[in-house]
């Protein structure tokens, strides 16, 4: 199976893009997600970067390292969430630069044998889906419509876990459906952005009340 390499790339260019006039002020304003500024958004995205690589250049080695260490994570974001807005654009092409250069020199993207090897390809699909889900949470013009076709398909299969036994999702603009049961329908953009907590259900139809979606499902390990 092919990763989605360049599409990793086309969304790192689309954040680069986005970030490029971003202002101090601008980074210390409120993003979408609860609780992050912006420059919560830009230190998760530009540290998810560095820490990938880490794997990525180590498993090369032949060596596996952990993503982060307990608590590294949210301790990393906290302590660079206050850069200034050039510095969290440098940080933010450095560490995605890096990261597309990792996974270019990876010879070898079939399943590994052994479940004590990562397997490197999952990890590539979620920066897909994170970098464009955390466009939106900048709140600087980047919104679901945006996603294209693929990437929200993609997100509907990864995301649908969340529905509720009982309900499917329809697409109404491309021929794909999820499930079987009561109907949700809609653009296949607006179903994801629903699933992914980036959008309501004002352009979803369904004959019974919209449910209350379920908890971030685990990642399936190979998609």
């Amino acid at each position: 199976m092919t990763p989605p390499l360049a599409r990793v790339a086309e969304a790192h260019r689309r954040l680069h893009d986005v970030i490029a006039d971003l202002t101090d002020a601008q980074v210390a304003q409120p993003s979408l997600l609860p609780g992050w500024t912006r420059g919560h958004v830009l230190a998760h995205l530009a540290d998810a970067a560095r820490a990938r690589s880490r794997v990525v250049e180590h498993q090369a080695r032949g060596e596996v390292v952990a993503l982060w260490e307990p608590g590294e994570r949210d301790a990393i974001i906290e302590a660079t969430a206050s850069r200034t807005a050039a510095e969290h654009r440098a940080a933010t092409v450095e560490h995605s630069e890096r990261l597309e250069r990792a996974w270019a020199a990876v010879a070898d993207w079939s399943e590994p044998e052994s479940p004590d090897v990562p397997d490197p390809l999952p990890a590539v699909f979620t920066r897909w889906r994170e970098v464009w889900i955390h466009l939106v949470d900048l709140d600087l013009g980047v919104r679901p419509a945006e996603w294209g076709v693929d990437l929200a398909c993609h997100a509907v299969d990864v995301l649908r876990p969340r529905l509720p036994d009982g309900f499917s999702l329809r697409a109404t603009d491309v021929p794909r459906a999820w499930g079987t049961g009561v109907e949700v329908s809609g653009p296949v953009r607006d179903l994801a952005a629903w699933l992914s907590g980036r959008g309501g259900p004002e352009s979803l139809a369904s004959a019974s009340p919209l449910p209350p979606l379920g908890p971030w499902p685990t990642y399936p390990s190979r998609r």
